[in-house]
């Protein structure tokens, strides 16, 4: 495909940005769409709608981590045989993703189905949201299939080196999305339900034209049905790079579920306006995200290509530019933070007061120290030390946000403030156990003789 980018050669600095840049769209246009669902239920259904999506969301981001976390297998494996040149690799990599994607998904959709309302209850889900969030999120795991589907197509590309057609494919479902959520959520007055139709079925529009332009392209993989096979080397090494991946995701959105029922304990403002500094959150982090996934395909392009200062080289300059573009970010979302929180619920004084709070606190520490960490972490995963990544996910998420948070709201006792203390400080450890990992060069010891599983998932 003219779209993929050799990683193993040329300017560091100039290739990152390149790649990183159509990636950082294409997140702020997949955080739009979440953020539009808010946005319109908020302001026609109410508080007791944005509570319903807030709290459904984080079960739906748990969903969407095991989604990235088990295709990123295949963005490594797959990085790495196109840095040794080996098409038959990248094929066998490609077939068997997607018969793993296919099959993970109808678990995950089962799964879903089974857990989502026992764990709206363990939250602490206001019952006033109660329904209105069963109904969204059963919706939302009818339509896992769709996220898996779309995951794999877009790990396989970034792995070839091409992140420009995953925003193409993104900014099709946000148009649908958009245009969906307005429809149906107004005019047809489904209200939760109309956001979580809108978001499925641009989901699978967005799926269906991915594949017809991979079909269209010179790819590596015909698409005949015989070739949709698991191959067994490629499926054990994808999953030590993917599973790896997949439960530090799970962790780390699972203490998040976990945080949002201890602000769930403090009432419907609190919850409401936590749900909605979240979504800013994660919308300012659009950029550290975007660099990370940058800097995952190009270290599994080089250490493919065996070239190890490249490799140290590509994180240097990843951190350099993710912990300065996460500031940019950072500073306009203090600037502007009240009218931000506005934006999604103009009249309660309750929610706004207590979102920009949020905002000042987790968006404004955390973000910088996130955006070191989830460097460090990508660096990992690129190499095929993704259970380097799963270590700090748990330090991150259970041994510094849970902990301290309980801590500070329930023993300490000083509120919800507590909460969001624990989650602006958690990064810092694990920040720190990437750098000494990095510093460390244990990583440089493998070497890839002819098959980049060779170097992938070993200690």
């Amino acid at each position: 495909m003219e779209e993929e980018q050799n990683l193993t050669t040329g300017s560091v600095p100039k290739k990152l940005i390149i790649f990183a840049l159509p990636l950082l769209f294409a997140n702020l246009l997949q955080s739009f769409y979440s953020i539009v669902d808010m946005l319109v239920v908020g302001n026609i259904v109410g508080e007791t709608g944005l509570a319903a999506i807030s709290n459904a969301s984080m079960i739906s981001f748990i969903i969407n981590s095991i989604c990235i976390g088990v295709t990123m297998g295949g963005t490594v494996l797959i990085a790495q045989y196109k840095g040794a040149n080996d098409e038959q690799g990248q094929s066998e990599t490609v077939g068997t993703l997607f018969a793993i994607s296919l099959i993970a998904s109808f678990i995950v959709t089962i799964i879903g189905l089974i857990v989502y309302k026992p764990l709206f209850h363990i939250l602490n889900v206001p019952a006033a949201s109660m329904q209105d969030a069963c109904e969204y999120m059963k919706i939302i795991c009818c339509g896992t299939v769709f996220v898996f589907g779309y995951n794999a197509v877009c790990s396989i590309m970034k792995g070839f080196g091409d992140s420009k057609s995953p925003l193409y494919f993104v900014a099709i479902a946000t148009v649908v999305n958009v245009i969906l959520d307005l429809i149906l959520v107004g005019p047809f007055n489904m209200g939760t339900a109309g956001a979580a139709y809108a978001t499925i079925f641009s989901q699978g529009v967005s799926l269906f034209v991915s594949i017809i332009h991979l079909k269209r392209k010179k790819f590596v993989f015909d698409f005949k049905i015989k070739h949709f096979a698991i191959k067994s080397d490629k499926l054990i090494t994808v999953l030590k790079v993917g599973l790896p991946t997949a439960i530090q995701m799970v962790i780390v959105n699972i203490s998040y579920l976990l945080i949002t029922g201890m602000l769930n304990y403090f009432g419907v403002s609190v919850a409401a306006a936590s749900g909605v500094g979240l979504k800013v959150n994660t919308f300012a982090g659009m950029p550290c995200w975007a660099f990370g996934q940058a800097v995952t395909a190009m270290v599994g392009q080089n250490v493919g290509a065996n070239d190890i200062e490249r490799v140290r080289k590509t994180t240097k300059i990843g951190l350099y530019l993710n912990v300065s573009v996460t500031l940019i970010a950072i500073i306009i979302v203090q600037l502007f933070a009240e009218q931000i929180i506005m934006l999604f619920e103009p009249e309660s004084q309750e929610v706004i007061k207590d979102g920009v709070l949020y905002l000042r606190m987790c968006c404004g520490i955390n973000s910088l120290i996130y955006a070191a960490m989830y460097t460090f972490d990508s660096f990992a995963i690129g190499v095929g030390s993704a259970n380097v990544a799963m270590i700090n996910a748990l330090l991150d998420a259970v041994f510094i946000r849970l902990s301290v948070s309980w801590i500070l709201a329930f023993i300490i006792h000083i509120g919800f403030t507590g909460i969001y203390i624990g989650q602006a400080v958690s990064p810092v450890l694990p920040a720190i156990v990437g750098l000494i990992y990095f510093k460390s060069k244990s990583w440089e010891k493998k070497k890839l003789i002819h098959h980049a599983e060779r170097s992938v998932g070993q200690p």
